[in-house]
């Protein structure tokens, strides 16, 4: 018997027996009382697994990431990130909405910035030019075809924001497919970042869900920034148990789904009819079909 499975997104994936039960059983509050113990432990724990000092639960990535960005910046405030990168194509103008900053968008190395190259487009301390003040980060690239930065990628840049004045926020929607790839630890993310978006409703398969992560004080002000937006719910700590069943049983899992993706990749390849294939690193599969438009196959879409 033929099974049709959905290759579009890992945004179409379904609660597993076990991450059902454990929504079931969640013990729940009232979240914006602060008094949901699940949403509390879920935000405790992926701070404690990044580095970080707290964090806050949001219904999406979008979100999460958005409210990262307003806690960072001022209007007039410039952002600099991948051309292609979500927070500038697929969020709905948020940046510009929600935060009042200009974006400068850089080619990447596969979506992947260089410190050399970011240095270059630093605005100076001029009343003609926006102020430079974000350097944003996506791990792993969504449309470069899930390309992953190192952390070894990511010091370099961390040192120069550091020595000029910059923040930095990472959109790790896939970060933990990321991490499954270069084997590296989450804690040495909080050393470099001072968001980070670490969205639940993907490759960890829960229905709903991101948090972001930062300071305590950052965080404090991204919950106003939250409240505003009308992320504060109530008791959702159904959805948080989702993310902490997913934490202590869905990470590991990811390594077969890049394997599946790399299978995909091989056998696309060798299709007469597909003029390129991006290399599959994790779990995205890009490849040119005629008439040389960018078809998307596996779990790519925003």
């Amino acid at each position: 018997m033929k099974q049709e499975i959905d290759l579009r997104s890992d945004t179409v994936t379904r609660p597993t027996p076990g991450m059902r039960a454990a929504m079931q059983e969640a013990r729940v509050g009232d979240d914006v009382y602060e008094e949901d113990p699940s949403i509390n432990a879920l935000q405790d724990k992926l701070a404690q697994m990044f580095g970080l000092e707290a964090g806050l639960f949001c219904p999406s990535g979008t979100m999460s990431n958005q409210i990262g960005i307003k806690a960072l910046t001022q209007a007039q405030d410039e952002v600099i990130c991948y051309e292609g990168a979500h927070i500038y194509k697929y969020e709905g103008g948020g940046l510009f909405f929600i935060s009042g900053v200009s974006v400068q968008l850089l080619p990447g190395n596969r979506g992947r910035l260089e410190a050399s190259q970011i240095d270059r487009y630093i605005q100076p301390d001029n009343v003609h030019y926006p102020r430079t003040r974000v350097v944003a980060l996506e791990n792993t690239v969504n449309r470069a075809g899930g390309a992953v930065y190192s952390l070894a990628d990511i010091a370099p840049i961390a040192a120069l924001c550091q020595e000029r004045g910059l923040k930095m926020h990472l959109d790790g929607a896939r970060i933990f497919n990321a991490l499954q790839a270069t084997g590296e630890a989450a804690t040495e993310y909080g050393a470099h970042f001072d968001t980070i978006s670490v969205c639940l409703s993907k490759g960890l398969g829960c229905p709903v869900g991101s948090v972001l992560l930062g300071r305590a004080e950052t965080i404090r002000y991204a919950k106003r920034i939250r409240k505003a937006l009308g992320g504060g719910m109530r008791q959702a700590g159904f959805l948080a148990a989702a993310g902490l069943y997913a934490l202590a049983h869905h990470i590991e899992r990811l390594a077969e789904d890049h394997r599946r993706a790399r299978i995909i990749g091989e056998d696309l390849a060798a299709c007469a009819f597909v003029e390129e294939i991006l290399p599959v690193e994790t779990n995205i599969v890009i490849s040119g079909w005629p008439p040389r438009s960018f078809s998307k196959v596996g779990a790519i879409l925003p």
